[in-house]
């Protein structure tokens, strides 16, 4: 289920076009990942297995990213590392480039694969595998 504050983050964005991708998102995740939790973290909507983060977006300034924090693992072609630990993301400028089929794929890494972000900071700063 989309929470209402996400639903508030994607009527927040100014440009037509951002709004319309994180729409597709926010509905792409939860129907690909309906046991998650889905809430605002950290000013962004991020979905949630078990209080593990493991997928949501954010709007940057030239485009919309969305991440995924154990998308390095997933061993698929269309994402890009993203900082220092697992996580991998993919960047949109239009909602026509938002590909259903290959997100849902996604989703079901983010599901099998997870990496414990949840207790990285009781474990200052070292990743465990989860699945």
């Amino acid at each position: 289920m989309i929470h209402p504050d996400t639903t508030e983050y994607n009527e927040r964005q100014q440009m037509p076009e951002d709004r319309a991708i994180c729409e597709a998102l926010a509905q792409a995740i939860s129907d690909g990942l309906p046991e998650a939790e889905n809430r605002i973290w950290h000013a962004h909507p991020v979905w949630f297995l078990d209080g593990n983060p493991v997928a949501g977006y954010s709007k940057l300034k030239s485009c919309v990213r969305l991440l995924f924090w154990s998308g390095q693992s997933f061993d698929e072609p269309g994402l890009a590392k993203e900082g220092s630990f697992k996580a991998a993301e993919a960047r949109y400028t239009s909602v026509d480039q938002v590909d259903t089929q290959i997100l849902q794929r996604w989703l079901a890494k983010a599901r099998e694969i997870q990496w414990d972000y949840k207790n990285i900071a009781k474990r200052k700063g070292e990743l465990k595998r989860l699945k």
